[in-house]
C-alpha cells in the first residue's frame, strides 16, 4: 500500500482476505437491496458519531489518567517530575512517531482535508491508533497542546475506515473523512453547532442538504455518546455573564484589537520556527520532542504549571477571577511560548485548547485593565474571559463563524452574543490584515500539499452573468408578429439573428435568413409563433454566476438575461465571445476571479 505522502491505493485499502472481506460484503448486499446510497449516507452517520464518541470517550480518559499517573492531581511548583515527566514522554512520542506512526504528526485538521480533497477520503486506520496513543502520552505528560484536533482525526480516521470496509462510491467515500471529524471534534468540545460549522467552514468548504445531515447527525449522535458516559455538563464552569449598556461594546472592540494582535504573533511563531526545525537533520527530531518537554516544564517548575496541557482548570479558573490582571497577561504570553514550543517539534496535539487558553486569559487581562482604568466601560471579568476565548479562536484558527457558536455553546448564555459578534469580527479583521494567510493554509504549503485555500474563496469576488452581458438588441421580435411585419421590421438593421418574446412567456430566437426565406415560401399571414418552437433559448439571470452561462453559450446564439420580476423583460443577452472575452480580460489584470 502506498504511503501517506504518495497518496493511497485504494484498490488494496479493504482487508487482503476473503474471510475478511466477506462480512462486509454480506452486509453491503443487504443494505443494497433495502436503501438507496443516499439514506444508507445518512444512517451510518450515526453510527460513525457513535464510535467516534465512544473513541473520544476513552481517549479523554486515557488522557486524564495518563496525567495522573505521570503527574499527579495537582502539580505543583518546584517539583522535579514536572520537567522530567514531558521531557521523557516526548522522546517516547517521538520514537513512535518517527518509527511506527509517522503520519499523526500536528494537530490533524490538515490531513483530514487532504484526506477530502487529495487521498479520496483515505486516512489508515492506523493514523487513528497512533494519534490516540501519542496524543494520550504527549498531553497528559503536560505538552501544550489540545486534544480537540486529535480527536477531530480520530473520528475521520475511524469514519474512513467504515467506509471502505462498506466499499461506498468514491465520492461518498471522500465524504466520510468530514463526517467522522465533525464527529469527532464535537465530542471533544461537547458542542454539536460548533462542530459542524467548523467542518463545514474550514474542511469541506461547501453546502448541500446532504452533507450538512450527514455531518449534524455524527455531530448529534457523538455528542450523546459523550453525555451518557462522561455527564452533561460543559467543559467550564460559567459565571454570571451579561451585557449590560452598549458603551460595553467600546471595551470588546478593544478586546478585539488585542486578541488579533495576539493571535498573529502566535501563528507567526509557528510560521517561522516549524519549517527551521523540520530542516534540521533527521536525528534531531527525535530529541525536538523531548526538548520542548523539557523547557515547557521549566516554565512549569518556575511558576507556571498552568501552560501544562488543555489547561481547561485554569482557564475555569481565570473566568472565575481567580487571578490578577497582571498573572493573566504573563501566562497568555507564556501559553503561546509553550505551545509554539510543543506544536513545531512534532509533538502530535491540537491548538484548539490552546487558542482558548491565550484567549480566556487576555480577555481576562484586557477585563481586569479596563475595569481598573475605566470603570465605566467594563463589564465582569468572567464575561471579558469568556468572550476573549472566542477571540483568540476567530484571530488565530479564522474561524469567525465557529467561534461566535462555540462561545454561545459553551456558556449558554445569548446575552453576551453581541459583544462576541463585535470582538470576534474585529479580531478577525485585525489577524486577517495582518497575516494573510491563516494558520492552517500556511501549514498546507509548508508540507508541500496544495489545497483549497476556504478563507480565499470566500474572499474572492465572483463573475456574474452581468459583468459578461451585452445590451439587449436594438429590434425585439414578439410572437404576435406576422412574418411579413417582421420583415419589414428588420430591414435596414444590421443584426443577424432576433430575439424572440414567445407567450406566455420563454423567449426563441429567428435569423434574419429564416425570415426572409419564409416570406418567400408564401408565409408571410403566419406568426412567428405559429412557425417557431414555444421556446429553444434558455434564460439567466444577471445575479447568476458566469460559469453558469458556460454551460449555454457554446450551444445557441445568444442567451437572453432577464428580470427575475418578468421574464418577458430583456435587460441583455450573453454570447460566447462577450463570455470568454471576460474571463479573459480578468485573466489579464492578473487576478483571476472565481465564477
Amino acid at each position: 500500500m502506498k504511503t501517506d505522502a504518495s497518496g493511497p491505493d485504494l484498490a488494496k485499502s479493504t482487508p487482503d482476505s476473503a474471510a475478511g472481506r466477506a462480512p462486509w460484503q454480506g452486509l453491503r448486499a443487504v443494505i443494497d437491496g433495502i436503501f438507496d446510497e443516499e439514506r444508507f449516507f445518512l444512517i451510518l452517520s450515526v453510527f460513525i458519531g457513535v464510535f467516534a464518541g465512544l473513541a473520544v470517550v476513552c481517549f479523554r480518559l486515557a488522557i486524564d489518567w495518563t496525567h495522573l499517573a505521570l503527574l499527579g492531581p495537582l502539580p505543583q511548583t518546584h517539583g522535579w517530575r514536572l520537567f522530567v515527566v514531558p521531557c521523557l514522554a516526548g522522546l517516547v512520542v517521538a520514537v513512535l512517531v518517527m518509527q511506527v506512526f509517522p503520519g499523526i504528526r500536528g494537530s490533524g485538521v490538515n490531513q483530514t482535508k487532504a484526506a477530502l480533497y487529495i487521498f479520496n477520503g483515505y486516512i489508515p486506520f492506523r493514523t487513528a491508533v497512533g494519534k490516540f496513543i501519542c496524543a494520550a502520552i504527549a498531553i497528559g505528560a503536560g505538552h501544550s497542546l489540545g486534544p480537540e484536533d486529535p480527536s477531530l482525526q480520530i473520528g475521520a480516521s475511524l469514519a474512513s475506515a467504515l467506509g471502505r470496509q462498506l466499499r461506498l462510491s468514491r465520492e461518498k467515500l471522500r465524504l466520510m473523512a468530514p463526517v467522522g471529524a465533525a464527529a469527532g471534534l464535537a465530542a471533544a468540545f461537547n458542542a454539536p453547532i460548533s462542530a459542524v460549522l467548523f467542518v463545514i467552514e474550514e474542511v469541506i468548504g461547501r453546502w448541500s442538504a446532504g452533507i450538512l445531515g450527514s455531518v449534524v447527525l455524527s455531530a448529534v449522535s457523538s455528542v450523546v455518546i459523550v453525555r451518557w458516559f462522561l455527564g452533561g455538563e460543559p467543559l467550564f464552569r460559567i459565571p454570571v455573564t451579561a451585557f449590560r449598556r452598549p458603551e460595553e461594546l467600546i471595551a470588546y472592540a478593544v478586546l478585539g484589537i488585542v486578541g488579533g494582535v495576539a493571535a498573529v504573533v502566535f501563528a507567526k511563531a509557528i510560521g517561522y520556527l516549524r519549517p527551521r526545525l523540520k530542516a534540521l537533520p533527521r536525528w534531531t527530531q527525535y530529541l525536538q520532542p523531548g526538548i520542548a518537554g523539557l523547557l515547557i516544564g521549566m516554565i512549569a517548575y518556575f511558576g507556571a504549571p498552568q501552560v501544562m496541557g488543555a489547561g481547561y482548570s485554569a482557564m475555569d479558573e481565570a473566568m472565575h477571577g481567580q487571578y490578577t490582571w497582571k498573572v493573566l497577561a504573563v501566562l497568555a504570553g507564556l501559553k503561546i511560548l509553550a505551545t509554539t514550543i510543543s506544536f513545531v517539534s512534532g509533538a502530535p496535539g491540537g491548538m484548539f485548547a490552546p487558542a482558548l487558553f491565550v484567549g480566556a486569559m487576555l480577555g481576562g487581562a484586557v477585563g481586569g485593565v479596563e475595569h481598573r482604568f475605566f470603570p465605566h466601560l467594563a463589564g465582569s471579568n468572567g464575561t471579558y474571559a469568556l468572550v476573549g476565548m472566542g477571540v483568540l479562536f476567530a484571530g488565530f484558527l479564522r474561524a469567525p463563524m465557529t467561534s461566535v457558536f462555540m462561545v454561545l455553546e459553551v456558556s449558554g448564555n445569548y446575552e453576551i452574543i453581541v459583544p462576541v459578534i463585535v470582538a470576534n469580527t474585529v479580531s478577525y479583521v485585525v489577524s486577517r490584515s495582518l497575516q494573510f494567510i491563516p494558520i492552517f493554509d500556511l501549514l498546507t504549503r509548508q508540507d508541500g500539499l496544495v489545497l483549497p485555500s476556504l478563507e480565499e474563496e470566500r474572499e474572492e469576488t465572483i463573475l456574474r452573468v452581468e459583468d459578461a452581458m451585452l445590451p439587449a438588441p436594438a429590434i425585439i421580435l414578439t410572437a404576435s408578429d406576422y412574418v411579413d411585419a417582421a420583415v419589414r421590421r428588420i430591414q435596414g438593421s444590421g443584426q443577424a439573428i432576433f430575439p424572440v418574446r414567445m407567450q406566455p412567456s420563454g423567449w426563441s430566437s429567428i435569423s434574419r435568413d429564416l425570415v426572409e426565406r419564409l416570406l418567400k415560401e408564401g408565409k408571410g399571414e403566419y406568426t412567428l409563433g405559429s412557425l417557431l418552437p414555444t421556446q429553444n433559448l434558455p434564460c439567466l439571470y444577471p445575479d447568476l454566476p458566469l460559469d453558469t452561462a458556460l454551460r449555454y453559450v457554446n450551444k445557441v446564439p445568444f442567451v437572453p438575461v432577464v428580470n427575475r420580476a418578468n421574464s418577458q423583460e430583456l435587460e441583455g443577452i450573453v454570447s460566447s465571445e462577450s463570455v470568454f472575452k471576460k474571463y479573459h480580460s480578468e485573466a489579464g489584470n492578473g487576478s483571476p476571479q472565481v465564477a
